[in-house]
C-alpha cells in the first residue's frame, strides 16, 4: 500500500506495511529501487532501531540497570509487545520488523542516508499512559496480557486484509482515547515533521494503520513537533493519594500518642509494619522469589509506602537480580516467553514478577492498614 504526495517540490513516497508480512519485506524493497529516493526513512526510533538490528546487545542488557533506571514496566510492555508480534510473524515466517530492518539493508546497499522517523518509544509510552483514565489503564493492560492467549490464525487472516490495521486503530480511539493521542495521532504529527525536514526526496516505511493520518498531516504542508518529545508528568489521584498517605500516617500516629500514649503508639506501629510487610512479601513469594528478595520486600514495604517515590518492589527486584542473576541464555530466552508459566521459568521475567507482585502486596497493606489503624482509635 503506497501513497504519492508532493510538498513544495518533494517527492514523498509513503510506504504502508504490515510488520509480519513478507509480502511487505518485498514492497518496500520494490519501492526503494524503483523510486531511487535521497533519503529512506523508517517508522523507528532510537531504542527500538538498536533492538531490532542489534538484537544480540539487547539480549545481553543488565536487569539491574533496567531496574534502577525505572525502564522496568517498559521493558515488559516491549517483551509482550515483541512477543505477541513474533508469535504472528512465525506463523507467516517473518521477523517482526523485518520490512523495517529490509529498508535500512537497502538504503545502505545504495549508500542512500537513513531517516529514523518515529518519537522515542518512552516518550509515547509515558505520554499514553498519563491521558489515560483508570479504566483506559485496564484496558490497555488486559490487551497486552490478552496477548498471549490470542487465535493468531484468526488475527492472520485478518491481516490479509490490510484495511484491518485502520480499523483497529479506529477501535482503539473509541476504548482508549487517551492513549490513541499519544499512540497514534501524536506520532503521525512527529512522523509527517520528521518527513518534512529530511534531506530530498524520501521513501518512508511507516505502518498501514498510520499512512492516511501522515498523509493527512503532510497536506497541512507546515507542521511542528513542538511539544511532542518530552513526558510531562502527569497528575493522577494515585500521585496525589500517594502524597496523601505520609500525612495520613503521621496524624494517625500523632493522635495516637496523645491520645494513648507509647503502648498505643508501638501498637499502631506494630500493626502498620506487620501488615503492609506481609502481604508486600506475600506478592514476592507468589513470584517465586528467592527466600532473601521476600524477606526484603517484608522489611521495606513499610517504609517505602510512606515514600511516594519508592516502592517495596524495586528492593525486592533488585536482591532477586542479585542473587539469581540472568545469564545472556535468559534474555535470548525471552523471544519464547508465551504463557504466564513461561514468566515463572524465565529469570528476567520472574525478577519483573517480583517487582509488580511486591508493589501490588505493598499498596494493598497500606489501603487495608491505615483504615484498620484508624479503627483502634475509635
Amino acid at each position: 500500500m503506497q501513497e504519492h504526495i508532493t510538498v513544495d517540490g518533494k517527492k514523498i513516497v509513503l510506504v504502508g506495511t504490515v510488520h509480519v508480512s513478507p509480502e511487505s519485506v518485498q514492497e518496500v524493497r520494490q519501492a526503494i529501487e524503483e523510486e531511487a529516493p535521497d533519503t529512506v526513512g523508517v517508522e523507528l526510533c532510537e531504542r527500538r532501531y538498536e533492538i531490532i538490528t542489534k538484537k544480540k546487545q539487547w539480549e545481553e542488557q543488565d536487569i539491574v540497570k533496567i531496574i534502577k533506571k525505572g525502564q522496568t514496566y517498559l521493558f515488559l510492555a516491549n517483551l509482550l509487545l515483541s512477543n505477541f508480534q513474533k508469535k504472528m510473524g512465525e506463523e507467516v515466517g517473518s521477523e517482526p520488523g523485518a520490512e523495517m530492518v529490509e529498508a535500512v539493508k537497502i538504503a545502505k546497499e545504495h549508500d542512500m542516508p537513513v531517516e529514523l522517523l518515529d518519537r522515542d518509544i518512552s516518550v509515547t509510552l509515558k505520554r499514553a499512559w498519563n491521558a489515560m483514565g483508570f479504566k483506559e489503564k485496564l484496558k490497555l493492560v488486559y490487551v497486552l496480557l490478552s496477548g498471549f492467549f490470542v487465535d493468531t490464525e484468526e488475527v492472520l487472516e485478518e491481516l490479509k486484509n490490510q484495511d484491518i490495521v485502520t480499523e483497529l486503530m479506529e477501535e482503539l480511539a473509541q476504548q482508549a482515547p487517551g492513549a490513541k493521542k499519544a499512540l497514534i495521532d501524536e506520532r503521525d504529527q512527529y512522523i509527517a515533521s520528521k518527513i518534512l525536514e529530511s534531506r530530498g526526496d524520501i521513501v518512508a516505511v511507516v505502518g498501514a494503520g498510520h499512512l492516511q493520518g501522515i498523509k493527512s498531516t503532510l497536506q497541512q504542508k507546515e507542521v511542528s513537533r513542538e511539544g511532542l518529545e518530552s513526558a510531562p508528568s502527569g497528575r493522577s489521584w494515585f500521585k496525589m493519594i500517594g502524597y496523601l498517605i505520609p500525612v495520613i500516617f503521621a496524624v494517625i500516629v500523632g493522635y495516637s500518642f496523645l491520645r494513648g500514649g507509647v503502648d498505643v503508639t508501638l501498637r499502631l506501629l506494630w500493626m502498620w509494619f506487620l501488615i503492609n510487610g506481609t502481604l508486600s512479601a506475600l506478592g514476592a513469594a507468589l513470584a517465586l522469589g528467592h527466600p532473601l528478595s521476600v524477606g526484603t520486600a517484608f522489611l521495606v514495604a513499610p517504609f517505602t509506602s510512606l515514600n511516594p517515590t519508592l516502592a517495596a518492589g524495586w528492593f525486592a527486584g533488585l536482591v532477586e537480580a542479585y542473587l539469581r542473576k540472568p545469564t545472556v541464555a535468559s534474555f535470548e530466552a525471552l523471544r519464547d516467553v508465551r504463557s504466564f508459566k513461561d514468566f515463572y521459568k524465565n529469570r528476567v521475567t520472574r525478577i519483573l514478577l517480583v517487582i509488580a507482585f511486591s508493589n501490588i502486596g505493598s499498596t494493598i497493606g497500606t489501603v487495608w492498614a491505615l483504615p484498620y489503624m484508624a479503627q483502634l482509635l475509635g
